[in-house]
């Protein structure tokens, strides 16, 4: 007993380097980045206050709106293909008993691996190889670029949903497989009223990464639509990105943005917990 409450008190030695590193490194820039949403300012050093006029000018713009529409229905969209279809079918596919399942999932996982800005030029250069045999291109069309981002992400982020899914499945007992096909359900009843009521756990952690995922992207949104001219495909970050950095005297707007996707994002993970804990309750 005293050997562990001597290995206790030398916690807060170990634990104080990264706490200061945290408080540094997140703390300090979330609240001065607060801070600097009230403000008028070009470098940190010569902010000065000016109420609620950053945000109000955030609300006014129109692009700023379509940005969050975009972003909604894509984080909706991408939702239903990367979470609800092909990652979840790719799972099932892949804990059957078959040759070469190993192989496969480290194939389908790869792309996650790679870059979001490179992957978005090389997915660039083969949407507009292929748009280029119909006449147009990524950037002279808003939905042309909305789709490309669902291609882009569904290729990058399925590999890894499945591995969560297969890892939920590889969960489930089999002896309570076994005993619902004894008792005469069929491979559907199997599916829906004991595979996925037991995968509700990486259900609700593939749904919370894949909107949250869908609200932050940022990289793959602005290297494949790069260079579009009337910027309807910006989804939410890049909106905040440009208007920060590519309007001058528009910081204080940029950084209003900033903390208003930061409440938005924030909200949509809380209603997901309390989602998340009520059906657990009901359970």
């Amino acid at each position: 007993m005293q050997k562990r409450l001597a290995k206790n008190s030398y916690m807060p030695i170990f634990v104080l380097p990264t706490l200061c590193a945290f408080i540094l490194g997140f703390i300090v820039p979330f609240i001065m980045g607060i801070w600097l949403s009230f403000c008028e300012f070009t470098t940190v050093t010569d902010a000065k206050f000016v109420g609620l006029s950053n945000y109000a000018e955030a609300l006014k713009d129109t692009m700023f709106r379509h940005s969050f529409w975009y972003t909604a229905l894509f984080a909706v969209v991408s939702l239903v293909v990367i979470n609800n279809v092909f990652a979840f079918a790719l799972a099932m596919a892949l804990t059957q008993k078959m040759k070469g399942t190993n192989i496969f999932r480290t194939v389908f996982f790869m792309p996650n691996l790679i870059g979001g800005i490179v992957l978005g030029y090389i997915w660039q250069l083969i949407l507009n190889g292929v748009l280029e045999q119909y006449g147009t291109a990524l950037g002279l069309n808003e939905w042309y670029g909305f789709w490309g981002l669902i291609i882009l992400v569904s290729w990058q982020q399925i590999g890894y949903m499945m591995i969560i899914y297969i890892a939920g499945l590889q969960s489930i007992p089999g002896d309570v497989l076994e005993a619902a096909q004894i008792d005469g359900a069929s491979g559907i009843q199997r599916l829906f009223r004991v595979t996925i009521p037991m995968m509700m756990p990486s259900i609700t952690i593939c749904m919370f990464l894949s909107i949250t995922n869908g609200f932050k992207l940022f990289d793959q949104n602005l290297s494949l639509t790069a260079g579009e001219p009337s910027k309807l495909s910006e989804m939410m970050a890049l909106n905040i990105f440009n208007t920060f950095y590519g309007r001058t005297g528009w910081e204080g707007v940029g950084q209003a943005k900033a903390v208003i996707f930061f409440i938005i994002v924030v909200g949509i993970g809380m209603i997901q917990l309390r989602a998340t804990r009520s059906k657990e309750v009901q359970q």
